[in-house]
């Protein structure tokens, strides 16, 4: 897992015990390999820290050539390390997501079931193409995932219905419901199976997962 998200900690992925010291900003700046910021979160995950300080990674990086290469020529030398690797990208459409957009095979776009998210999804959709004649040639779109639901709700239901219907059989069967659990645990420095793992937010990410990893989904995801 990592971070490209500014923010102040990690406490949700990072052990209380381990001192922030490089995060991925440091990376992006040039001043440490991938492998020195990687963090050895659990048996079969490592993480890599985000850091407040890239809120500036567009005006700090923007005179450096090649700056939307950065991620990807950092993550070549760890890459064949790790069955996955899974970028946390920030809303905006900044350096740090085109950084993200090309170093991934696949994006997996989460969209809340309320009608001013489906414009920002369309103007996602734009710079995926772009990226993808300029940066990244073998760059799909894995999904769309309706998140932040709550079905109890006319307009949350009539807003799913669309995006089901623009979107297709891009959109993940699995839909990831409203949890306070889910806000709850990086508050508690727990990922959600470790926090409230019996919680319908662990039920639908679990579910996530295993439709993302399933053949069918990747035979679907190449077509």
């Amino acid at each position: 897992h990592l971070g490209l998200s500014p923010r102040e900690d990690d406490a949700d992925t990072v052990p209380e015990s381990v001192a922030l010291q490089n995060t991925i900003y440091d990376v992006l700046k040039g001043n440490r390999t991938m492998s020195e910021v990687i963090i050895a979160r659990s048996k079969n995950l490592d993480v890599v820290p985000s850091s407040l300080l890239l809120s500036a990674s567009d005006l700090e990086l923007g005179g450096v050539v090649g700056r939307e290469l950065i991620l990807k020529r950092a993550l070549n030398s760890v890459k064949d390390n790790y069955d996955a690797i899974l970028i946390d990208c920030p809303p905006a459409l900044g350096l740090l997501s085109l950084n993200a957009l090309a170093a991934v095979e696949q994006v997996v776009i989460p969209v809340q079931s309320e009608y001013l998210a489906l414009h920002g999804v369309r103007q996602l959709l734009d710079t995926i193409d772009q990226v993808r004649s300029v940066y990244n040639q073998n760059l799909v779109v894995g999904g769309v995932l309706i998140c932040l639901h709550d079905n109890r709700k006319r307009l949350a239901r009539a807003v799913a219905d669309t995006i089901r219907n623009y979107f297709g059989e891009l959109v993940f069967e699995s839909v990831v419901r409203s949890n306070v659990s889910l806000a709850e645990a990086p508050a508690n420095g727990q990922t959600i199976f470790e926090y409230a793992p019996k919680s319908s937010g662990a039920e639908d990410y679990s579910a996530l997962a295993s439709e993302i990893m399933t053949e069918n989904r990747a035979a679907a995801v190449g077509s």
